[in-house]
């Protein structure tokens, strides 16, 4: 525990580094776009998947953070709907702009595929984080966690809460998102071990990353499967909207909760037995990762090969790894937070 601590205990730093920055605004959406640094400074660009996603914002702080301790210029764009569409109208706007560098949360996989070839023909460095984009797509992917821990994890906690036995759902975000995508076949490869054999999965609902629709899904599942015993929501917005329908149903301890959540949104539903625990990264951590290895890039302290290293900040060195066809940064495991520890968490993030 107290190394965990001291691992995530660069928290507390990047919230106050943040505070300290608060002179200079930052705003996201679909026609607009903020911008931080000084005249003659690389220019720096995060597309995150959609407006209003709480994980998307602490994102944005993390990258943000890293843009401004190299001395570049920050901007921050999102956009209304999480769709690829909306993503490619922003990445043709920012081409244009001739910015330095793009770094790209993904609505999918491979849809971004011709625009962001477009931007490194023009000579734009290209990556994604958190939900990749393919191989061909970009020079490098930062990746919060080990994707088979964290499907893996998944299982092994909801296995904990029904004893072993009975049906359980996934509401995920989209169905075209690569991370979660990747998360559910692990979730899946691992319900092939033995001491699964009684949990059913019964069904992969999608809430878009919408709260509304995530809200609908999870009431529906709850319909469609009377008997249904826990869902498993890998996505913040449909973590907390399940949360909530539990709770307004009163099902805490009857349906299980658990998947990937900010703890400041989940403390209520953790507290109330509704979640017996869920998992989570510093989504701050993932956006200044990012942002430090779009620095390492634009300085061509690295080029995205297996092998290379780099000094990424307060995060120490970080090594570049296989991942499929192409390149990753791995960033660290899925953090645990149950009732024995979320007061610690959930006025952090």
């Amino acid at each position: 525990m107290k190394k965990l601590l001291t691992k995530w205990g660069t928290i507390g730093l990047a919230v106050g580094m943040l505070a300290a920055c608060g002179d200079e605004e930052a705003s996201t959406g679909e026609g607009g776009a903020s911008a931080t640094g000084g005249d003659g400074a690389k220019t720096y660009a995060m597309v995150f998947k959609n407006t209003g996603n709480p994980y998307g914002e602490k994102m944005m702080d993390g990258f943000e953070e890293a843009i401004n301790e190299a001395g570049g210029e920050v901007i921050l764009r999102a956009p209304d709907q999480p769709t690829a569409e909306g993503q490619i109208q922003i990445i043709e706007q920012l081409i244009t702009q001739q910015v330095d560098s793009i770094m790209v949360t993904g609505n999918d996989i491979d849809a971004l595929e011709p625009v962001l070839k477009k931007a490194m023909d023009a000579g734009i460095d290209v990556l994604s984080a958190d939900s990749a984009v393919n191989a061909d797509s970009r020079m490098v992917h930062v990746n919060q966690a080990d994707p088979e821990a964290i499907g893996r994890t998944q299982i092994q906690a909801v296995s904990e809460m029904i004893d072993g036995e009975g049906q359980i759902a996934v509401l995920s975000a989209t169905s075209q998102a690569a991370n979660q995508n990747v998360w559910i076949e692990w979730m899946k490869k691992e319900l092939e071990e033995p001491e699964y054999e009684n949990i059913e999965l019964v069904k992969v609902a999608y809430g878009d990353d919408l709260r509304d629709k995530s809200t609908s899904e999870a009431e529906a599942l709850l319909l469609q499967y009377p008997d249904l015993k826990a869902i498993i929501s890998p996505t913040t917005v449909g973590i907390a909207a399940a949360g909530k329908v539990l709770t307004d149903k009163g099902l805490e301890g009857e349906v299980a909760l658990t998947g990937l959540g900010l703890p400041s949104e989940m403390a209520t539903y953790i507290e109330n037995g509704v979640s017996p625990a869920m998992f989570l990264w510093n989504p701050i951590d993932v956006g200044y990762g990012a942002g430090m290895t779009a620095v390492a890039l634009s300085e061509e302290e690295i080029t995205g090969a297996v092998g290379e290293t780099f000094e990424a900040g307060r995060l120490g060195e970080k090594e570049i790894v296989e991942d499929g066809d192409g390149t990753q940064v791995m960033l660290g495991e899925p953090y645990r937070f149950d009732a024995d520890n979320i007061d610690e968490w959930k006025e952090v993030y």
